[in-house]
């Protein structure tokens, strides 16, 4: 699997980068979109025509996750047909069925289909076995476990999430922990998002091979937070933080 940061801040865009969204590659050519976070669109370009994407998956409705499913859509609504062997088909959205207004506006007649995944028994995309765990967060917000069959790689992606212990059977063995961190040591158990601290504490007790650090804070020396989650795993896990177009090869 091959991961690429699309956008990376928390709650809004700056210093000409995005919020949340990652571009997650299977082996065989499978292209899933984690989250749609603002900018993503221009910023997939770079990487791949938008309509190359097999499907969305999202974590939770929270504007920097979503924002730019709208121009996704419209981008794939008015592509031409037939240019780039672009066939028009429908673009799987995954979300949960939580939220029924927001999930009923990911279906747009001849673009795209809202699609509820199973949170109690996973889900099977393209090559990827999924299963998902609700975090802690001002709004519902699913975790994610990726596993690409074929390989046996893991990806957990935790989405939006305060502290929560089950994180660390649910990131068991991770080959990359990807996982939501807008605040330095002085903040925990907070209730919308982890802390550097916190976040290392969960990959060193995982065993994960390797921790990024994503949804960063527009404020504060993002190296020092970066220190602040390598030391809390005892240099057990190697800790990196997330930059647009930066590439993991799991």
């Amino acid at each position: 699997m091959k991961l690429t940061a699309l956008g990376v801040w928390g709650g809004y865009p700056t210093r000409d980068a995005g919020t949340t969204s990652y571009l997650l590659q299977s082996e065989s050519g499978y292209n899933l979109l984690l989250d749609c976070g603002s900018r993503a669109v221009t910023e997939l370009e770079h990487e791949l025509q938008p309509t190359q994407l097999d499907a969305v998956i999202l974590s939770h409705y929270h504007e920097d996750h979503i924002a730019d499913l709208g121009a996704l859509r419209q981008y794939r609504q008015l592509y031409p047909l037939g240019q780039d062997d672009w066939d028009g088909m429908l673009l799987p959205i995954y979300a949960h069925a939580e939220n029924e207004y927001e999930f009923s506006k990911l279906t747009l007649d001849g673009v795209s289909q809202g699609r509820a995944y199973d949170t109690a028994n996973g889900l099977k995309i393209g090559p990827f076995d999924i299963t998902f765990l609700k975090t802690v967060h001002p709004v519902v917000n699913y975790a994610m476990r990726i596993v690409e069959r074929k390989s046996g790689q893991i990806l957990v992606y935790t989405g939006d999430t305060g502290y929560l212990a089950e994180l660390v059977n649910f990131a068991k063995d991770a080959d990359l922990l990807l996982a939501d961190v807008y605040f330095f040591k002085d903040k925990q158990r907070m209730p919308n998002h982890l802390s550097s601290i916190e976040a290392g504490e969960i990959a060193q007790a995982a065993c994960v091979k390797k921790l990024i650090l994503t949804h960063l804070p527009q404020f504060g020396n993002l190296e020092l937070l970066r220190k602040e989650a390598a030391q809390s795993t005892g240099g057990k896990v190697i800790v990196e933080l997330a930059e647009p177009h930066k590439k993991w090869q799991l």
